[in-house]
């Protein structure tokens, strides 16, 4: 049984900010640190903030031989079964640095020249230069670390989803970047089943960790070890015919051998092979899971947009409707604009709390049309007004979302109303609310989310592309 099936939400993953986890066992997806970077929010932002702090303490404590420390710190890495990420073939459970692996990762981090000289810098570099780590122990180690991050997420979606919690339940270790150590407090979450849960945003796990040992010893260090045998002439040199020397990666294996031992050494004396590898796939982050993969993978339904945008459009217009036309419009925006819009939070307090959005969603796009808007405007999130109403929405009503707006939070907003009869005045007022400085407005009603619908159901990568940036240019052109 699935997060969604036990709330009984009504909701497919699709629909779902969350990775709708089963509860009796763990779906084989991993949290990527990457990701989380490439991210690039608030959010995510002090994620990576905690899980620098923490690494650099364990780090710290190996460079000053303080192993009491070093293995304090990991053993608390050890997971409390409540995050359902991973391998398990029955019952879930952790794979982290706990109290029976703590020891030998930090046997195997005393001996490391590169965690003394600094080469090892940050935790995932551990999957290709310490023994017995894979994306599993990473993924549950992040978990760990961010655990305080990922409870105040869990929050928020219990509270939009209307999933019920449960006072003074033990958060488990919390790392604490001011105290440099690991803390617990009593908190609400969710207890299905009479245990705790903590959801995982869809937007930052993967199928497979980012870093590949095998790949990164064949394609970086080989090559790396290829060019200083020519340049020296060693003897795993070979004359062609042709008179071409080379050096074969087959000899250079069997030359050094193989493992993370060999992949250890050869990092620690050429470092700089190990930072081109980390710029590399930094520059280049997988893409976060589609629907549809994640479908596949739980074995569910693929989502069917047009199913979504018929609960829209079959919501009969005015005020009594209101509140079931807003959940079926979330629905499909959630599904729509995945994975760049992301995080949704309703009934938002802005302004210090003097004002409420009907929506606000973090813009955690890195391609297509959201991410060309947060790098030339202000969005680091995007506001969502519905209006069910059976007539135009007029000024009062754009008022209402540019009065949203603002320097810090965010100067884009997207009003979602059932029908436009005179689109040409609708612009003109986007428009003058533009060139006054008072924010960027796009106008969507019924026909305009047809279309949305149609371009992502007809497998345009950037959907929102076909139609947002088309009204976004009416408004600065």
């Amino acid at each position: 049984m699935r997060v969604s099936q036990q709330y009984r939400l009504k909701r497919k993953q699709a629909e779902l900010d969350f990775v709708d986890v089963p509860l009796d066992t763990d779906i084989p997806v991993f949290v990527e640190p990457t990701a989380i970077r490439a991210m690039d929010t608030p959010w995510s932002s002090h994620c990576v903030a905690l899980l620098q702090n923490f690494f650099g303490n364990v780090l710290d404590a190996v460079k000053s031989g303080n192993r009491t420390r070093a293995v304090s710190l990991l053993s608390s890495l050890n997971e409390r079964n409540d995050f359902h990420l991973g391998y398990s073939s029955g019952k879930s459970r952790g794979h982290a640095f706990g109290k029976g692996s703590a020891k030998s990762v930090w046997e195997s981090l005393l001996t490391s020249k590169a965690a003394k000289s600094g080469v090892l810098s940050d935790l995932e570099d551990t999957v290709l230069l310490i023994e017995g780590v894979g994306a599993d122990m990473i993924s549950d180690a992040v978990c760990n670390i961010i655990r305080a991050p990922l409870i105040e997420y869990t929050q928020d979606m219990c509270r939009y989803y209307g999933i019920p919690m449960v006072a003074n339940v033990s958060s488990g270790p919390c790392w604490d970047m001011q105290a440099q150590s690991w803390r617990s407090r009593h908190i609400e979450l969710p207890m299905p089943k009479g245990e705790s849960l903590v959801l995982v945003p869809k937007t930052i796990v993967r199928l497979a960790g980012a870093y590949d040992v095998g790949a990164y010893y064949r394609h970086y260090l080989l090559p790396e070890m290829q060019r200083q045998h020519l340049a020296s002439g060693s003897g795993l040199v070979e004359v062609l015919k042709s008179k071409k020397r080379r050096v074969t990666k087959k000899s250079l294996m069997k030359h050094y051998g193989v493992g993370k031992d060999v992949v250890a050494k050869l990092t620690e004396d050429n470092p700089d092979v190990l930072a081109k590898y980390k710029s590399e796939r930094a520059s280049e982050p997988s893409p976060p899971i589609s629907n549809n993969k994640f479908a596949e993978i739980e074995g569910g339904a693929k989502v069917q947009l047009f199913d979504l945008y018929k609960a829209v459009v079959t919501v009969s217009p005015g005020g009594a409707q209101a509140h079931k036309y807003e959940r079926a419009v979330e629905g499909l925006l959630s599904a729509l604009l995945y994975p760049s819009l992301v995080h949704p939070v309703r009934q938002a307090p802005i302004n210090q709390g003097r004002k409420i959005v009907d929506l606000r969603f973090t813009n955690a796009a890195s391609a297509g049309f959201f991410c060309w808007l947060a790098k030339h405007y202000t969005a680091p999130y995007v506001f969502v007004e519905f209006k069910n109403y059976t007539e135009d929405v007029k000024n009062p009503e754009l008022d209402q979302l540019s009065g949203r707006f603002s320097k810090s939070g965010g100067q884009v907003g997207i009003l979602i109303c059932r029908g436009v009869s005179d689109r040409k005045k609708i612009d003109a007022m986007c428009r003058d609310t533009a060139k006054d400085g008072r924010g960027y407005m796009i106008v969507l009603d019924d026909a305009d989310l047809e279309i949305l619908v149609k371009s992502a159901s007809a497998m345009h990568y950037d959907a929102a592309r076909t139609i947002l940036n088309d009204r976004f240019d009416r408004l600065v052109l």
